[in-house]
Formats: structure tokens, C-alpha cells, sequence
């Protein structure tokens, strides 16, 4: 009887716990937008399509849609381009290599709410150690509010997203260079091409399922990064440091099924975001001609 089922019994468990965890929430989140529900959680009917032209009309979406385009791609890209430089570096042998290594996992050991509320009491206008520092050595008259305005909240915000977002992509990037063949490189240097060369011609093409994982990974985790700016901002003033995710929790407070379907227009940007990455990259495709 067990062998006709073939591999089900072994699959059944983690299908059953996808069900419960990704697909029922999903069908829930999408349920939920198109129901009006008060404040305090009771169903008031259907609300039909009602949500989403409400959403599209709020005067700050458009504002917010912007933030996160420009908050998700500055973040990874800073981020996958420190870490092919750091992954580079920690191939190489020199002393205190284990213990730098070491040192890159602490960002990701900690909490990211953790690690934001660190730099907030850190960048604090009253008590901050940021403010102090820089009013002893100089370089401000006076303590400013590093927090309080979009200019410099922005910044601060995406260098702790690319400092909590380092060492796992650093480390993605690390094993698909230990996984390239010392004897292409002695190829290469028997070609005679430079170091540069080299880099670009054999170790880049080499890393691109690595450099794939890092990139996919890094957009969902910055897109939907919401304790590093809730921390730090809590997406304020109003909504002028908030991206979707932020300002999906923030329509929370006033309406949960404008709330909900904010969190489709995530969901749905997430999945076109990725399938377009993979398809403009045509990676995959790339590394099979290659290897024809």
C-alpha cells in the first residue's frame, strides 16, 4: 500500500507545511482585501474592489512606490558590490583571515532589530554617541537630528541594510569562488592574461550562479526589510521614510483591508520583481552556452 503511493509520504510533511504557511496566509491576505473589516477586527461585508481604488488613490503611494524602488536597488547594489570585493579578499590567504571572517558573521548572528535600534540610539540627536563625537571633534556646532528628516535618514537607513545584508551575501559569493577549479586559473596564467583579465573574463562568469543566489535573496530580504526602518524612522515624518512594507503596516492603524491590500501589491511586486531580474539576466541560459 505504502509503495503505491510512491514518493508521497515522504513529500506529503513539507507539501502540508508550505500549505500552512505560504499558501493559506496568501489566500487569507488576498480574502482579507476585499472585505470591509473595522478597526477592531469585525467583517462588514464585502468591499468588492473598493480597497484597491481607495489604495491607488492615496496621495502618498506614489511618493512611497518611488522610495522603495530606489531603497531596493541601492541597497543591493552596494551591497553585491562590497561583497564581491570582500568575498575576493577572504579567498585570498593572509594573517587574521579566520578571525576577520569571524568578525563579518556578527551582523548576521544579531538581531536586525536588534542592530537597528543600536544605530538609532547611536544617530539619537539628545544622547547619541554619533552627535557627541562629531560636536568634541568639530565637525558640527551643533547636535543634529540625524533621524528626524528623509535627507539623512535615508542614508543611515540603507548603510544598515547593507551592513546586515554583508555577510550572508559575502559568504554566497565566498563558496562559488571556492568552487572554481585552481587549474583554470593556471590556464589563464599560462595565456598569459592579467589579473584583471582573469577576474573578468574567467572568475566572473564562473560566480554567476552565485552572484544569482545573492542577488534574488538580497531583493526579497531589502524589499521587505521593515524592522530596519521601523526601528529607526518608524516611516516618519508621516510616510516620507517609509517603503510599501512600512506603509502597509502603517494603513494598518486606519483601515485593515486597505492594510491587506497594500500586502497584494507587495506580494505582487515581489514575484514580477524576480522573474524579471531572471529573465533579463538570462543567466542560466548563459552559463549552458558557455558551457557547450
Amino acid at each position: 500500500m505504502v509503495a503505491r503511493l510512491g514518493p508521497l509520504p515522504w513529500i506529503g510533511p513539507a507539501v502540508a507545511l508550505i500549505v500552512l504557511v505560504v499558501l493559506w496566509p496568501v489566500y487569507e491576505m488576498v480574502r482579507t482585501s476585499f472585505l470591509n473589516i473595522s478597526i477592531s477586527g469585525f467583517v462588514r461585508g464585502s468591499a468588492g474592489l473598493e480597497q484597491y481604488r481607495r489604495l491607488f488613490d492615496e496621495p502618498d503611494l506614489a511618493g512611497v512606490l518611488t522610495a522603495t524602488v530606489v531603497w531596493t536597488v541601492a541597497v543591493v547594489g552596494v551591497t553585491m558590490t562590497l561583497s564581491l570585493a570582500l568575498a575576493q579578499l577572504f579567498n585570498q590567504r593572509f594573517p587574521g583571515r579566520r578571525l576577520t571572517r569571524w568578525a563579518l558573521i556578527a551582523p548576521w548572528a544579531a538581531s536586525v532589530l536588534m542592530t537597528a535600534i543600536g544605530f538609532s540610539w547611536m544617530l539619537d540627536r539628545t544622547a547619541g554617541v554619533l552627535n557627541t563625537l562629531m560636536t568634541d571633534l568639530g565637525l558640527i556646532d551643533a547636535p543634529r537630528d540625524w533621524l528626524g528628516s528623509p535627507a539623512t535618514a535615508w542614508p543611515w537607513m540603507m548603510c544598515v541594510a547593507v551592513f546586515v545584508s554583508l555577510p550572508f551575501t559575502t559568504y554566497t559569493l565566498l563558496a562559488g569562488l571556492q568552487t572554481i577549479p585552481g587549474e583554470v586559473y593556471e590556464a589563464a596564467r599560462v595565456d598569459g592574461t592579467s589579473p584583471w583579465q582573469t577576474y573578468r573574463l574567467v572568475t566572473l562568469p564562473l560566480l554567476r550562479p552565485a552572484f544569482l543566489v545573492g542577488v534574488v535573496i538580497n531583493l526579497i530580504n531589502v524589499f521587505n526589510s521593515f524592522p530596519i526602518i521601523w526601528a529607526m524612522t518608524r516611516g516618519g515624518p508621516a510616510s516620507d521614510t517609509a517603503t510599501s512594507t512600512v506603509f502597509m503596516y502603517q494603513l494598518k492603524s486606519s483601515d485593515i483591508g486597505l492594510s491587506a491590500a497594500m500586502s497584494v501589491v507587495n506580494f505582487a511586486l515581489v514575484v514580477l520583481m524576480v522573474v524579471a531580474f531572471l529573465k533579463v539576466s538570462r543567466w542560466n541560459a548563459d552559463s549552458k552556452e558557455e558551457a557547450r
